[in-house]
């Protein structure tokens, strides 16, 4: 049976990647995606919703959907304030989680990040992990939580902390083994590959992915 699918971020670096991966894949039939502005973008699968994610009238109007996916993040820098970053990254995946959890939505998919923890006192990984507590609470069918660590890919917008990392953490990356290795950096286009992987896949059972399992799941997709 083929599915109806929700994506949200999809204007994002991994969300870019896994709306074409939806779009490709025959195993979904419908694709929903909620934009602040239409993209352009045509497809006979695609179907896009302008949605206010600051509205909370928006919610209310959320598709059925078999399974959901958010790749919804931001920066504090880009946002412009830490509240606003919480807004982007914990309170509207939040709210998007509980709407689609009314309309029984099976699986909810959210990218967070490693190192994610509500008790951190890293503020970034504070709000990541609050939002996966908040998420576990609603108690999806299936809910799995992708946590990427560095994340390799072509942005839209330039970040020179990224761009220092990336040139320096990938020469180093061959001392990160065994239980280190899911520090090492990650192509987007593979967490996107790996949510796809799981999304197809009813056996996989993960919550919580971390960055290496993710990279697994990537290569496993390919292998098929």
């Amino acid at each position: 049976m083929k599915k109806t699918v929700l994506i949200a971020g999809a204007s994002g670096l991994v969300g870019g990647h896994l709306l074409d991966l939806l779009l490709d894949d025959n195993s979904f039939d419908s694709v929903f995606s909620l934009v602040r502005k239409s993209s352009g973008k045509e497809h006979p699968k695609l179907e896009e919703r302008i949605f206010d994610f600051n509205n909370e009238e928006s919610y209310s109007n959320i598709p059925n959907v078999d399974q959901a996916f958010c790749c919804l993040g931001s920066t504090i820098k880009k946002a412009g304030s830490q509240k606003a970053f919480k807004k982007v990254d914990f309170h509207f995946p939040l709210q998007l989680a509980k709407a689609l959890k009314v309309n029984d939505c099976k699986s909810y998919h959210v990218v967070t990040a490693l190192g994610a923890d509500a008790q951190s006192s890293i503020f970034y990984n504070q709000v990541k992990g609050e939002l996966e507590k908040e998420l576990q609470a609603l108690q999806f069918q299936s809910l799995n939580i992708y946590q990427p660590s560095l994340l390799l890919g072509n942005r839209k917008e330039k970040r020179f902390g990224e761009k220092l990392a990336m040139t320096f953490m990938p020469p180093l990356e061959c001392l990160l083994q065994g239980k280190l290795k899911k520090y090492r950096s990650i192509q987007a286009n593979d967490v996107a590959k790996g949510m796809l992987a799981v999304a197809k896949n009813k056996h996989i059972k993960y919550q919580t992915i971390e960055s290496n399992e993710i990279k697994e799941l990537a290569n496993s997709l390919i292998n098929n």
